[in-house]
């Protein structure tokens, strides 16, 4: 019998993968951003990307690296490593960002030249900022062998009310007038079918922009007699399918035309259609249609909004739609609370005319 040799092992350069390899995009940026500032023997960098992967939603892994360029950019500023940062300091930085101007584009300057001088961070971008420096002590605390004290832990935050959002509703007529424009009047006619498409897939299937952006072509289907699209980026991962509407599949597929493959939404070149992208077509349609002004992230409130307002509508139903765990949750996206005509103060000025006319107490017989 022949014995057969084994074939001389692979080194350990060879058979070894860098980790590093399998971050995800926004982990990959900070870190080039960082290993720039600290250079690479620095465990900065590394420590920060990989806090950044760790985040299950890429909507969240995106947020943090945004934030956390704000307080590696103060801590840098104020003669402190990012990674030794105290509570003094940690409390300084919450006091800095109710005060400092924002970065904003330089009008007439360069291309990508910037200013500070924007309005002060809100609210909602002070807790975000905060949240975020937190997350990345609590994650070095888990991932170091000795134990880090968080210094955000005592640092008060703002107090945020969940029911408020800047974002302005459409009603159902107003997103009917944008849907019109996108498909008839979009500046740019060879860009109509997508914008027209993207916006009923989004509204009509109750979708976050991220998880759209992130589908493929791939991720269409059929099941159990409905036209479906499976999303495997939804907020906080897992999978999720959505069944299309006619209306939404019909326009998806004049849109793409025969392609079956690659991003379902996508550039003129093929690549990944981005937010800032969908930001400015939004921004775009609401000026030609005469609407306010308004990114995409309102539109799964306006789609739940409408929802509900229907005579036979299912809270029940419209929670799972909305893959929304909490009842409340829905009802916070719900802007028909906050609709002026809604208010019961008209009843009881109604039934109050009625007594004042006729000099009776309201509710008195007649």
């Amino acid at each position: 019998m022949t014995t057969v040799e084994p074939a001389p092992a692979a080194t350990l350069t060879t058979r070894h993968r860098d980790p590093r390899d399998q971050w995800p995009e926004h982990a990959r940026r900070l870190y080039d951003h960082l290993v720039a500032l600290y250079g690479e023997d620095d465990m900065l960098p590394t420590l920060a990307a990989s806090w950044i992967a760790h985040q299950r939603s890429v909507n969240t892994q995106k947020s943090y690296a945004r934030c956390f360029r704000i307080f590696e950019e103060f801590a840098r500023e104020h003669g402190a490593h990012p990674m030794v940062v105290k509570f003094p300091l940690a409390d300084t930085f919450r006091l800095y960002l109710e005060t400092t101007p924002t970065w904003i584009r330089v009008k007439g300057g360069r291309r990508g030249e910037m200013v500070r001088a924007g309005k002060p961070y809100s609210d909602a971008s002070r807790a975000n900022a905060l949240s975020s420096a937190s997350s990345f002590f609590t994650y070095l605390d888990v991932v170091s062998d000795e134990g880090v004290k968080n210094p955000f832990d005592a640092v008060q935050r703002p107090v945020l009310d969940p029911d408020y959002s800047p974002t302005p509703g459409y009603t159902e007529e107003e997103w009917t007038k944008l849907l019109a424009t996108a498909r008839d009047h979009h500046r740019v006619a060879a860009y109509r079918m997508r914008a027209y498409a993207l916006l009923l897939v989004l509204y009509t299937c109750c979708l976050r922009i991220d998880s759209l952006l992130n589908a493929r072509v791939e991720d269409l289907g059929y099941d159990k007699g409905h036209r479906v699209l499976h999303l495997e980026k939804i907020k906080g991962g897992g999978r999720k399918t959505k069944p299309v509407p006619p209306v939404a599949w019909d326009a998806l597929q004049g849109y793409l035309d025969g392609r079956t493959e690659g991003w379902l939404f996508c550039t003129a070149s093929g690549g990944q259609l981005d937010e800032p992208a969908v930001w400015r077509l939004l921004q775009s349609l609401a000026k030609r249609a005469g609407l306010p002004l308004r990114g995409p992230h309102g539109t799964k409130g306006d789609a739940i909004t409408h929802a509900l307002a229907r005579p036979d509508a299912r809270p029940d139903k419209i929670q799972r739609w909305a893959e929304h765990k909490d009842s409340r949750t829905t009802q916070r996206y719900n802007r028909r609370k906050e609709l002026l005509d809604d208010s019961p103060g008209y009843a009881l000025a109604a039934d109050l005319a009625g007594a004042l006319e006729y000099g009776d107490a309201p509710g008195a017989d007649r």
